[in-house]
């Protein structure tokens, strides 16, 4: 039986990963904090002025806390050259691989199009999600959400769920598995069980794009894009909404 030792390259990229992963799932319960009366009132003292200051406050310590996270993940990774050289082979360029997250956003779309019909014809599910109406509740009370949907959440989401998960698993099993398992953990962090399948497709559609590209930066560009145009549709929706109905039908 074959024994990783712990000075090879691999050993050393699984723990990096597996700290990485630690780290993810503080940042995720971080916010427990709060409930500490002491912790509370020293913080939300510094939003106390703001027009919505629960809000603000979980805006900006989600916010933070995402930032510390892939601050530490960077200073973790530089240590260990070898964490992203998961799969056999060059990646691809930079400029294809900003090509495919291009494609992959639309890719993204029509999955999602297609796992919100399963779930409407098939499950009886109403559409709309409860995760994105409260992130964008907290998001026009505080606009530095804005940073931490659109930028930081694909960043962190992606090196968690796509390499950390993803790519472990992927050095001992198909990608199929791989993928769905890394896919389904993805929705089910994001607390909105009804919307599992909306997710899942998600999850394998951002898989493929590493995959496929070899670069865990194709796959967060996707992301980016479909989080951007998620919360400028959700933002200016009662604008939106008008036009729509003025399309002759």
């Amino acid at each position: 039986m074959h024994v990783t030792s712990i000075q090879s390259p691999k050993f050393k990229t699984q723990k990096t990963a597996f700290y990485i992963l630690l780290l993810y799932v503080a940042s995720q319960f971080s916010t427990f904090l709060l409930l500490i009366p002491p912790v509370n009132d020293f913080f939300f003292q510094l939003v106390a002025n703001a027009e919505y200051p629960s809000y603000t406050l979980m805006a900006w310590w989600n916010t933070v806390a995402w930032i510390l996270v892939i601050i530490i993940s960077v200073i973790l990774i530089a240590r260990h050259q070898q964490f992203f050289n998961v799969f056999p082979g060059k990646p691809v360029s930079i400029p294809i691989s900003i090509m495919w997250g291009v494609i992959g956003f639309f890719l993204v779309l029509f999955g999602q199009g297609i796992a919100a019909q399963i779930e409407i014809l098939l499950l009886g599910i109403e559409p709309g999600s409860e995760n994105t109406a409260k992130i964008m509740e907290i998001t026009r009370a505080a606009p530095i959400m804005i940073v931490s949907s659109v930028i930081l959440a694909p960043i962190l989401e992606e090196l968690i769920f796509r390499r950390v998960i993803f790519g472990s698993l992927i050095q001992k099993q198909n990608f199929w598995v791989s993928a769905f398992i890394s896919a389904l953990l993805f929705g089910i962090v994001h607390m909105e069980l009804t919307h599992i399948i909306l997710y899942t497709s998600m999850g394998l559609i951002f898989s493929f794009l590493y995959y496929k590209t070899k670069r865990l930066m194709t796959s967060i560009i996707a992301h980016m894009l479909l989080n951007g145009f998620v919360t400028i549709l959700q933002l200016n929706i009662d604008k939106i909404a008008p036009l729509v109905d003025a399309v002759p039908k």
